[in-house]
């Protein structure tokens, strides 16, 4: 996959932040709090990186549970093209290579 590269694009990076969002969205009940808490990602990157799904065919819906905007989770109604068990298999990988982009960006 992508650990063959040398660099990865930015491009590339947000690819691998929506498969990896939607993973986790597709195997837990999160709200932008707990994906926060679980990713260590601003808040306002996983809001972008969630309202770009559609850019890749992921469907994802907000369920509300209260009276506050923000009381509920996200669900994943349909991946689309992508297909959820290589996301699931791969997903160790996914995560690895986002962190070790992350940590190459905070350490220039």
């Amino acid at each position: 996959m992508f650990s063959q590269l040398n660099v990865i694009n930015k491009s590339q990076k947000a690819f691998l932040r929506k498969l990896y969002l939607a993973h986790l969205l597709d195997e837990e009940q999160h709200n932008l709090l707990s994906l926060q808490k679980l990713t260590g990602m601003p808040r306002r990157t996983l809001q972008d990186a969630i309202a770009a799904f559609a850019d890749i065919g992921i469907r994802v819906d907000f369920i509300q549970q209260g009276q506050r905007h923000n009381e509920g989770h996200y669900r994943i109604s349909t991946w689309g093209p992508i297909s959820s068990a290589w996301v699931n298999s791969h997903f160790e990988q996914i995560k690895a290579i986002i962190e070790d982009v992350e940590t190459q960006e905070l350490a220039s």
